[in-house]
């Protein structure tokens, strides 16, 4: 059990709560007090709620699609019809749904990867910002990934690199508005299979050759030749959404074992 209040009070956004980091941060977020809105289009987003909420935390769900931005004004107007406030918002949204040599991409793939990995994180970046620039205050994590260094997934790698340089520039834009930017790139992270998959078609042979591929370049990436943990990546989120890291913004924090990304 942890120990910390860092986020008492705090109306803290996470989006895609539903599973994996995002379910993670969910949990530990509202340990140490965080008044939560989380986000998904999930229904498994109701388990982590009441996970939560028999655990006495307070919690609110909004189910949205954040590849639009309609979908990301719904997520914040949620939060500011029930707080009035944004505090902290964490984009979580994104992950690899193919794996394979970027010229086996057809075109549809390449722009369904970068709707899934990038898009989110612009809109709702888009739309948490005039709060925060009206109150003088705020902070935005964005889940990035070391994946902007790896091989067979180039859509998902450049969408993450589109998230580190909105992050760095938005840091250098809103700095003067007492918000802070910045990102966890995380590394490979041991978690339980999805219980919904990003892709639900079976990987063919060679597919799954790939993704092996791509498995064992993560793990050879790392000092420490190991995947990460969930945890080990939401303490790392949680540190920068902290007061704890007020002089720190416009950076990109890989959590990858030594791998810079």
């Amino acid at each position: 059990m942890r120990t910390y209040t860092r986020f008492t009070d705090k109306v803290v956004i996470i989006t895609g709560a539903a599973q994996g980091i995002g379910r993670g941060v969910a949990l530990a977020a509202a340990e140490e007090g965080a008044l939560l809105v989380l986000a998904d289009r999930s229904e498994l987003l109701e388990e982590v709620a009441a996970e939560i909420s028999a655990q006495g935390g307070k919690v609110l769900t909004v189910y949205a699609d954040l590849e639009t931005y309609a979908g990301a004004q719904k997520v914040v107007q949620s939060a500011l019809d029930a707080h009035d406030r944004v505090d902290v918002m964490i984009n979580n949204v994104g992950g690899t749904i193919w794996a394979k040599p970027y010229q086996e991409y057809q075109e549809a793939e390449i722009e369904a990867e970068v709707r899934r990995s990038l898009f989110p994180t612009l809109w709702s970046c888009r739309a948490v910002l005039p709060g925060m620039v009206e109150r003088k205050a705020g902070v935005i994590v964005n889940i990035s990934s070391i994946a902007t260094r790896g091989i067979y997934r180039i859509p998902y790698s450049a969408s993450k690199g589109g998230v580190n340089a909105m992050t760095v520039s938005l840091a250098l834009e809103h700095a003067a508005d007492g918000i802070r930017v910045n990102a966890v790139a995380t590394g490979g992270t041991e978690a339980p299979p999805r219980k919904v998959p990003r892709n639900p078609v079976k990987l063919s042979p060679q597919e799954e050759v790939w993704y092996q591929g791509i498995v064992d370049q993560t793990k050879a990436s790392t000092l420490m030749g190991r995947y990460g943990t969930i945890d080990e990546q939401v303490r790392a989120i949680l540190f920068l959404a902290s007061d704890e890291a007020s002089y720190i913004t416009g950076t990109i924090l890989p959590v990858g074992g030594g791998d810079q990304g």
